[in-house]
């Protein structure tokens, strides 16, 4: 017991500390769960401290997982009427997006010769932790390794889509609300709450429908083509 408290006293610490740095330095590559992180894959790495040991007290963290994405419905709320005005577009890009994800994601691992459960793995990477393990048992992916795609493609998007957007001169909340929710779920959506609530709420949506579209796509594509 006191072993897992100082490890989320000090999971705690670290990312405060990343929080400011990043309130300071407003930069994507300052990310504060992605500096946080790195900060602590180098203490385990240096102190030799195994992923088990860790996770005493990292469980408690992961619990609050839940908690924090229905903690994304309140901008939704704020932000409804918009949401319901351009539910339409907002479905069609979640939709396209989820439909490169797969076929994308697919065609890129086939061209590389990446083993069949390796791409089963990779397949549900952007949608929410939960649905993404749930969905990779089913179609006979490694739920473990799907968690860290998961979490590639969350600190991905939320790193690289400031850039991408500004790069393809997409400046629309709309735009970059179903972006941020259909490639990188809840982390992504956090960093699209940075911009605007409006921007927030799109993501959010995008979210659950990305992880609505997958769950139920995925399964069936598998049983036919199986």
């Amino acid at each position: 017991m006191i072993l897992a408290i100082v490890i989320i006293l000090a999971t705690v610490g670290i990312y405060i500390l990343a929080v400011k740095l990043y309130s300071r330095f407003p930069m994507p590559l300052l990310l504060p769960i992605f500096t946080s992180a790195i900060v602590i894959i180098f203490i385990l790495d240096g102190f030799q401290i195994p992923y088990h040991v860790y996770m005493q007290g990292g469980t408690w963290i992961n619990h609050l997982l839940g908690p924090a994405v229905v903690a994304l419905a309140f901008p939704l709320y704020q932000e409804w009427h918009l949401v319901k005005r351009h539910f339409v577009p907002i479905l069609g890009g979640v939709l396209t997006g989820s439909a490169l994800a797969i076929v994308g994601m697919w065609a890129v691992a086939s061209i590389f010769g990446i083993k069949r459960q390796m791409i089963l793995s990779l397949l549900p990477k952007s949608v929410t932790t939960p649905v993404a393990i749930d969905v990779a048992k089913q179609i006979g992916g490694l739920p473990s390794l799907t968690v860290t795609f998961v979490m590639i493609a969350g600190i991905g998007g939320a790193l690289i889509g400031p850039y991408l957007f500004s790069w393809l001169h997409i400046r629309h909340e709309l735009g970059k609300g179903i972006g941020y929710g259909s490639a990188s779920h809840a982390i992504g959506t956090s960093k699209a709450l940075e911009d605007s609530g409006t921007t927030g709420a799109v993501s959010s949506v995008a979210m659950i429908l990305s992880a609505l579209v997958i769950s139920v796509v995925l399964p069936v594509l598998f049983t036919f083509i199986t």
